[in-house]
């Protein structure tokens, strides 16, 4: 898999990468056309398709069909999420029942759009899910920072003597009374 960016900081200088999954070439090709002008978008035919492209390449997010032929939608949502938990995926299905929406978030979708979709909704929805990523990535890399500080100050006591139990009281050593 190529690595991800450098950066985990918010504006990120390049375009966001979706990967568009749906058998149907129609919507595959309207979501790829409707997107493009904002990201880079590559197209899968088919969940096997899909995987394998995310193994291989870094993406930030997919669309995803849920019926398709071979592997179901929700069986390719498992495994992305599996392999990269921090990837979003927003469901755009025809077969948007609420049994299924459920069932999709559940296992870690954004979101769940039903077919025929709007495309005002679509650039919406697939903002938010770039903002919503970019702030995830923020909080990590913020973790990440604290975590290594947090490590050092813990190495720096130790190389002072500190946190091995000697002059444990935070007031400091008791000072000596004069009488």
């Amino acid at each position: 898999m190529k690595s991800p960016p450098t950066t985990t900081e918010p504006n990120m200088p390049n375009k966001g990468i979706i990967l568009v999954v749906d058998d149907e070439f129609g919507p595959r090709e309207s979501l790829r056309m409707i997107l493009s002008s904002l990201y880079e978008v590559h197209t899968a035919a088919s969940g096997e398709e899909a995987l394998r492209f995310i193994h291989d390449h870094y993406v930030d997010l997919v669309t995803l069909d849920l019926n398709m032929p071979g592997r179901s939608g929700f069986g390719v949502l498992k495994e992305i999420k599996d392999f990269r938990p921090d990837i979003e995926v927003i469901i755009i299905t025809a077969y948007g029942s609420l049994g299924n929406a459920k069932e999709a978030i559940r296992l870690g979708a954004e979101d769940f759009i039903p077919k025929p979709f709007n495309v005002a909704e679509i650039m919406i929805i697939v903002g938010k899910s770039f903002e919503r990523r970019r702030n995830n990535l923020k909080i990590k890399h913020l973790t990440d920072r604290i975590k290594a500080i947090r490590s050092l100050a813990h190495k720096n006591e130790d190389i002072c003597g500190r946190g091995s139990g000697e002059d444990t009281d935070p007031q400091g050593p008791e000072k000596p009374t004069i009488r």
